[in-house]
């Protein structure tokens, strides 16, 4: 992780498509095993699953549970909860140029951020106002 990227927190759905379906590349077996843990600004104990483009680092909001019925709601994957290879090949083809997808193997470092900053979207009201922040 680059600690001078901007670092977000956000739901699934409030995501753009684009980076769901970046999310998808980098997670082709789905997000459960992938999660990692932390206590947020309020000391709560959230899961997220960790992304990273060029332009920012994510962590995007969602239990166990969530990222599991995710994939099982998701026409992209298969009934065994993996990315379908005809839209994995689709994905690549679209995004293959861009080489954002980092990887995540310092996971365990950022197993204990509490003491980061984080922007949460409970705190960012840009979701939905069309305004000048981009989330890719």
């Amino acid at each position: 992780m680059n600690p001078s990227k901007p670092r977000v927190i956000k739901d699934y759905d409030k995501l753009d498509p684009e980076i769901q379906e970046k999310i998808k590349l980098e997670y082709p077996s789905g997000y459960s095993e992938n999660l990692i843990y932390f206590t947020n600004r309020d000391g709560k104990r959230v899961s997220a699953l960790p992304f990273e483009t060029e332009d920012k680092y994510y962590l995007v909001r969602m239990t166990v549970y969530e990222a599991e019925k995710i994939i099982e709601d998701d026409d992209d994957y298969d009934s065994t909860g993996s990315l379908k290879d005809s839209v994995k090949e689709e994905y690549e083809a679209k995004y293959g140029d861009d080489d954002i997808l980092a990887g995540t193997d310092d996971v365990e470092e950022v197993d204990d951020v509490a003491d980061d900053d984080y922007d949460d979207d409970e705190y960012d009201d840009d979701d939905d106002d069309g305004g000048a922040d981009d989330e890719d």
